[in-house]
Order: structure tokens, then sequence, then C-alpha cells
């Protein structure tokens, strides 16, 4: 049998070993952030969903840690929710960008997109027809019909969130309202 030698306990005692006091400041991050995850990781999430993310599960994820980054940069926490609307919107944006770059250069046809056992949960088949019709509008018409319609965000915020105009904001809701019309009115 193997005798063990005890750990030697620093000189300054058994209080050396305690964590050190947290820094209030990483104390306000956290508590901040579990609340605004609390609060909106669903609507987040149901966002990238209706924008078209692949992966909207990495992508709210995503946005959470850049959030989480720029924290202290914030405001208050209306500004952090409208800064991971607009972040869900941007990386959508962007992995869908990527996507049509990589399939452009592939020469397979591309494989059907497998949606997470979450992401099908939230559509009921009562709402397949319009997602799918609502999946066939350009990007910015469908960013601001979902920002508009699902999440009743007013036409300043949407801008905030896609980073355009006001006008634009009317502009990409009217025509995609009207090219979802005409498509759910030809699918009847």
């Amino acid at each position: 049998m193997r005798h063990r030698h005890p750990i030697p306990l620093p000189e300054h005692g058994v209080e050396a070993l305690a964590p050190a006091p947290a820094d209030p400041a990483e104390v306000e991050r956290e508590a901040g952030l579990a609340g605004l995850f609390e609060l909106h990781y669903a609507s987040m999430l149901r966002l990238a969903v209706l924008l078209g993310a692949d992966d909207p599960e990495n992508v709210v994820a995503e946005a959470y840690y850049q959030i989480y980054r720029k924290w202290r940069r914030l405001r208050d926490i209306e500004a952090a929710e409208a800064y991971l609307r607009s972040t869900v919107c941007n990386l959508t944006r962007m992995r869908i960008r990527h996507l049509q770059v990589a399939r452009k250069h592939v020469e397979s046809p591309p494989e059907e997109t497998v949606v997470s056992a979450e992401s099908a949960a939230l559509l009921r088949d009562d709402q397949r027809v319009l997602i799918d019709a609502l999946q066939q509008l350009p990007a910015r018409q469908r960013e601001a019909l979902v920002l508009r319609h699902w999440l009743g965000l007013k036409e300043g915020e949407i801008a905030a969130a896609m980073g355009i105009s006001s006008g634009s904001v009317k502009t990409h809701t009217a025509r995609g309202l009207a090219a979802l019309t005409q498509a759910m009115e030809a699918r009847r």
C-alpha cells in the first residue's frame, strides 16, 4: 500500500485557496444574459427558422455569444434585445449567402436540409404551406415580413434590425406581402 503525502497548504493558510470575489460587472453581465436568454431564446429561434436559417440553433447561439462579448457596450436591456434581433438577422443572412455561394461551386445536387427536431416542433402542419411560400421570397422581403408580422416590430425597429431605411422597410414589406399573397392564392 502506498502512502499519500498531503498537499502542502500555502503559507497564508486555507483562506488563500478560497476563490476571489466575483467582479460585480461580470456578475451583472451573467445575470443580464441569463435573463435575456430566458425571455428571448424561443422567439430568436423562431426568427432564425422563419428567416430560413439551415441551422437556427447555431445562429441563435452565435448571436448570444456576440452579445456576451459586447455586453459592456450596451446601454440597457432594450438595447440588448434589439442588438440580439439584429444579430440573428445578420447571421442568418450571411449563412444563407454563404450557402448560395458554396452550392454554386458544388457539382453534385445539394442535399435536402435536415430540420432539427426542435425546429420542426416549432412549425405546425398548417403553417408549412405559409412557411414554404415565405421561403420563396427574396431575403429582404422575407426579413421585413417576419420582423413586422411575426415579431410585431415597428418600421423603425425593423430598419434598425435590417440596417436599412424606413422607406426601404415599407417597400420590402409591401412587395413581400404582395408576392406572398399571390403565392398563397396560387396554392388554393
